[in-house]
């Protein structure tokens, strides 16, 4: 069995689709928060000690919202968390369970941003509101991300799959290295690339729609997390036999060239 071989045989789509439909969702609920709720950061979490920092200096940006955003967003996590562990600590029973509660949360995220939108004051009660169940929705899914998506790449932090993306593609460019580690490097490529550009095509489509349609654009995302229902199944049935498909091809990589090379 060649290297290429066993990189056709490891990379079923299922296992890239989720994660990149819910970096989609991430960047797009990302920039329709903050454009509309007066700079809060629904995914980007430590974005919003920046916003705090640019209020103080400029005053042009919401406080209250990114003020709560942090202890919000580790409650729901640690929440989410303990209630997956309580309920099922199989990444296969849970893994509906958040993935509906993530759609939810968004679809609250809409209804209630469209039914007491547009906020003028982004420090109001509503906004407030409104704002946390977009950052309960975000914190749900890395919740979601971290345990029924084992070896997914993170799919709200984009400086994080950049930096490992640009690694793994410079190792694959240089050529070196056991064929093993270049299969890793090109199977974390093949899971990272899709979240990048998944998140950054959120990001363009959320800031248009916003602009054109205000808060009704969480349709879009809403959406998505629709879905990603459907896709974590796909997901569950690709997601173990491609961790036993994987060691086992490239172990027989590692064999195969081992054999290769005590021949010559």
């Amino acid at each position: 069995m060649t290297v290429e071989t066993a990189r056709k045989n490891t990379h079923p789509s299922a296992e890239w689709l989720l994660p990149a439909v819910l970096s989609t969702t991430a960047g797009s609920v990302d920039v329709i928060g903050f454009l509309a709720l007066g700079g809060l950061f629904t995914a980007h979490i430590t974005g919003n000690l920046v916003v705090l920092a640019a209020h103080y200096v400029t005053g042009g940006f919401s406080q209250i919202g990114p003020l709560l955003s942090v202890p919000v967003f580790v409650a729901v996590l640690g929440t989410v968390v303990m209630t997956f562990e309580a309920i099922d600590k199989t990444t296969l029973g849970g893994r509906r369970t958040l993935l509906v509660l993530h759609a939810v949360l968004l679809a609250g995220f809409l209804g209630l941003g469209v039914g007491l939108g547009p906020f003028g004051n982004p420090d109001s009660m509503m906004a407030v509101l409104v704002g946390m169940l977009g950052v309960a929705a975000m914190a749900t899914q890395n919740a979601l991300v971290r345990l029924a998506l084992p070896g997914s790449p993170s799919t709200a932090v984009l400086t994080t799959n950049t930096t490992q993306l640009t690694i793994d593609v410079a190792k694959l460019i240089r050529r070196r290295g056991a064929p093993a580690d270049l299969a890793r490097a090109q199977q974390r490529a093949s899971m990272t690339f899709p979240c990048v550009f998944g998140f950054m095509g959120g990001c363009a489509a959320g800031a248009f729609l916003e602009l054109r349609f205000g808060l009704w654009a969480l349709a879009l995302p809403v959406a998505l997390a629709v879905v990603a229902v459907p896709l974590g199944e796909l997901w569950k049935k690709a997601a173990r036999p491609l961790d036993i498909r994987t060691e086992r091809n490239l172990t027989e990589c590692a064999r195969d060239n081992l054999s290769g090379a005590q021949m010559k």
